[in-house]
C-alpha cells in the first residue's frame, strides 16, 4: 500500500474518546501564544479551504486577538468543491456562502479582519504548488509565523498548501508551524506516522475555547446533511469533537 493510501480519509475516523484516552497527548510539551508568535511578529494563517483556519488554530487566533497580536488569514480556495453533484449546494452558492461563513467565524474569534482570497481551484492545489508558493512569498514578511495544514495531513489540498507554505516561508524568512486537521482522522494514538517529536500542545482557556466552538458553528454549509445527494455533513461528528478540545497541537 502506498503512503497516500495509508493516509486515506474514510468513514468517521479515530474517535475523540480514543484520542482523549491516550496519555501521549497530555505529555506533549506545552507552548504559549506568546512563544508561538513573539512580540513584533505577525501570525499568518494559510487555509486551504474556508474552515481550516478555525479547525487548525481557531483557539490560537482567539488568544492572539485578545492580546492584540497582528493576524492575517489567507484563503487559498473558496471551498467550492465541498458538495460535488449537489443541487442544494451548487458551486455558485458555495462561492458566496463559504467566504461569508469564514468571515463570521473570524468575528466569533474576535477578529475584525477580511481574509486575503487567492481564488485557486478547490481540489486542484497539488498541480499549483509552485504558483501558490510564489503568491505566498509576495504576501509574507521576514519574521512572520506561518500557520498552515500539515504536509502529511492526508487531504491533497492540505498537503499541497503545507508544501507551498514551507517553500514560501523559507524564501521569505518566515517561521513555519504545521497543524494536523485530517491527520487525527486516519492516524491512531501513538501512530509513528505523526511527528510527535516536534509536536507542542497549546492549552486553550475557557474564553478561547468558547469562541472556537462558536466559530466552528458558523460553517453551516459543512454541518448540514445534503438532502439532494443524501450525504451527511462534510464536517463529521469526530471532526467537530476534535475542534472542541481544550488544546491545539502544533508541529514546529
Amino acid at each position: 500500500m502506498d503512503a497516500v493510501a495509508q493516509r486515506a480519509i474514510r468513514g468517521e475516523g479515530t474517535t475523540e474518546a480514543e484520542w482523549s484516552g491516550w496519555p501521549g497527548l497530555a505529555r506533549l510539551p506545552a507552548i504559549t501564544p506568546h512563544e508561538l508568535v513573539p512580540k513584533n511578529a505577525r501570525a499568518v494563517v494559510v487555509a486551504p479551504h474556508p474552515d481550516d483556519e478555525v479547525l487548525s488554530v481557531g483557539g490560537l487566533l482567539a488568544q492572539l486577538a485578545e492580546c492584540g497580536r497582528p493576524v492575517e488569514v489567507i484563503a487559498v480556495t473558496d471551498g467550492t468543491a465541498s458538495h460535488r453533484g449537489s443541487t442544494e449546494w451548487p458551486v455558485e452558492r458555495l462561492a458566496r456562502m463559504r467566504p461569508q461563513e469564514s468571515l463570521k467565524a473570524l468575528q466569533c474569534l474576535g477578529l475584525a479582519i477580511e481574509p486575503i482570497r487567492l481564488g485557486l481551484p478547490d481540489g486542484g492545489l497539488k498541480a499549483m504548488r509552485a504558483t501558490l508558493a510564489a503568491r505566498l512569498v509576495s504576501l509574507l514578511r521576514p519574521g512572520d509565523v506561518v500557520f498552515t495544514t500539515w504536509r502529511r495531513d492526508g487531504h491533497p489540498d492540505h498537503e499541497a498548501t503545507g508544501e507551498a507554505c514551507a517553500l514560501a516561508a523559507a524564501s521569505a524568512g518566515a517561521r513555519l508551524a504545521e497543524v494536523p486537521v485530517w491527520g487525527w482522522h486516519w492516524s491512531r494514538p501513538g501512530d509513528a506516522r505523526m511527528p510527535w517529536q516536534r509536536a507542542f500542545r497549546l492549552p486553550l482557556g475557557e474564553e478561547a475555547l468558547r469562541r472556537k466552538r462558536a466559530a466552528v458553528r458558523a460553517f453551516t454549509s459543512q454541518l448540514r446533511r445534503d438532502a439532494s445527494t443524501g450525504s451527511g455533513p462534510v464536517l463529521r461528528a469526530t471532526t467537530v469533537q476534535r475542534a472542541a478540545r481544550p488544546f491545539e497541537v502544533i508541529f514546529l
